[in-house]
């Protein structure tokens, strides 16, 4: 039992959830794995202290049914409910539910989700509490709007989804010509993936990084940052590999980043573990550009250089307990690397590789990790995403954790199923890479060239 805490319904699946199982294990919570049809066999649901089926297959149907998931608590006797990250984990609208019913949601208020989690309405908090943002246009109406927007910023420009997350609704423009269709494209996938159209604008920094900040808040104007993690290596604006520290931060834009994450989450009276990302520009200057407000996936990496547990954090918060840490106690430690591991063939295209796992062996020895819900004989269903482990190395320095990346990833065996270790490989073999050397769109051309 954790304050008011006692059990916690775990709102999502894979190896999230089973990461939310022994968390709350560690901290005397009882646990209910909430799953679709598709995932009766599935590790969180073995793991779990009891289980509870919220709907078939389509996540429409389960893992999006906000209705299916608050009445699945109740059926249970849950005190809580951890929405994990993607599904409805940024929704203000579950959490306003689970606050109706009487459930503690684990992560910050309806409200200060909506309010960051709209990416233009982010940006004007942000310029508020003094944070740097990238040249833009909070809100666009129409092309003629675009249009004008962009005449003033100049081109290239990034065409954005407001309520939109993990990549999802953006487009590059990089002449006038393009831009009428290309609103009109991201409108239309925002308002697919999100049931939001709403676009707005942004000057495109060319050869930019991406470097995100950890900050953990308790809800009544503190908060603290806990360190920067870089998320460069992208495909498609999805993640490819992350680590900390970021190789190209300096001791002093280090510090002054991780503050500005700090006071803007103070700034919103943060509640739980949330992740604000910026671009650092060609010059070492960073901008905001939006804030996750839930755990992420690479959170681990964060672990590992620091040595605390993120999601005992976030259910410690959401009982109601103060930080457990000053900002003068976090210490960022080593060097720490994550190799998301997707169901995937590079060679064909990335395409899916949903099936069974014929045989399994996991890599292990000093500073390796691997957060995983996949074993052999469990057949990956085809309706989700198609992340299936999370390999992390750490060493006492980025020289160390490359070289323990490779030893690890050459020991990982999965066969039934395409995976993305081979291409983690090649990266860490890539001079570019070993070097620091590299942006945003690196990874692309890297892939177009080959």
């Amino acid at each position: 039992m954790l304050g008011r805490m006692e059990k916690v319904l775990i709102a999502n699946r894979g190896e999230i959830a089973v990461r939310i199982v022994r968390a709350c294990r560690e901290l005397g919570l009882a646990t209910v794995a909430a799953h679709s049809t598709a995932d009766e066999h599935g590790l969180p649901v073995l793991l779990a202290d009891e289980s509870v089926c919220i709907g078939p297959p389509r996540a429409r149907d389960s893992y999006l049914n906000v209705d299916a998931i608050v009445q699945a608590a109740k059926q249970v006797g849950a005190d809580a409910i951890h929405p994990g990250y993607g599904f409805l984990a940024e929704s203000p609208a579950f959490a306003h539910a689970c606050h109706a019913a009487g459930i503690t949601f684990v992560g910050p208020s309806a409200d200060v989700i909506e309010r960051m989690g709209d990416k233009a309405a982010a940006r004007a908090v942000a310029r508020d509490a003094g944070v740097p943002v990238v040249p833009g246009i909070d809100g666009i109406a129409s092309v003629e709007d675009a249009l004008a927007a962009a005449d003033e910023i100049g081109f290239p420009v990034m065409i954005k989804a407001a309520a939109g997350g993990g990549g999802r609704g953006i487009r590059v423009a990089t002449r006038a010509d393009e831009l009428a269709v290309l609103v009109d494209e991201a409108a239309r996938e925002a308002e697919a993936a999100f049931g939001d159209g709403r676009l707005y604008l942004e000057r495109m920094l060319v050869g930019a990084r991406h470097v995100e900040v950890q900050v953990l808040g308790d809800g009544r104007g503190n908060a603290i940052h806990v360190f920067e993690r870089e998320c460069t290596l992208q495909r498609r604006r999805q993640k490819i590999l992350e680590e900390s520290p970021s190789p190209a931060l300096t001791p002093e834009t280090r510090q002054a980043l991780c503050a500005s994450a700090a006071q803007l989450a103070c700034s919103v009276s943060y509640a739980g573990a949330g992740t604000l990302e910026y671009l650092l520009d060609a010059t070492g200057a960073f901008f905001f550009i939006e804030m996750n407000t839930r755990i992420q996936v690479e959170h681990p990496v964060t672990e590992l250089v620091t040595g605390l547990d993120l999601v005992k954090e976030q259910l410690r918060i959401a009982a109601g307990a103060p930080l457990s840490v000053t900002q003068e106690q976090v210490r960022q430690t080593g060097h720490a690397i994550e190799f998301r591991i997707n169901a995937e063939d590079p060679t064909r295209g990335f395409l899916p590789s949903p099936g069974t796992i014929a045989e399994l062996r996991l890599p292990g020895g000093p500073g390796v990790r691997i957060d995983t819900a996949i074993y052999a004989g469990y057949t990956i269903p085809p309706f989700y995403d198609s992340l299936v482990a999370k390999l992390l190395v750490w060493g006492v320095d980025r020289e160390e954790a490359i070289a323990r990346g490779k030893r690890a990833l050459r020991e990982l065996h999965v066969e039934g199923i395409k995976t993305t270790a081979a291409l983690h490989l090649e990266l860490l073999d890539d001079p570019a890479v070993r070097a620091g050397a590299v942006d945003v769109e690196w990874l692309e051309r890297r892939l177009e060239e080959r």
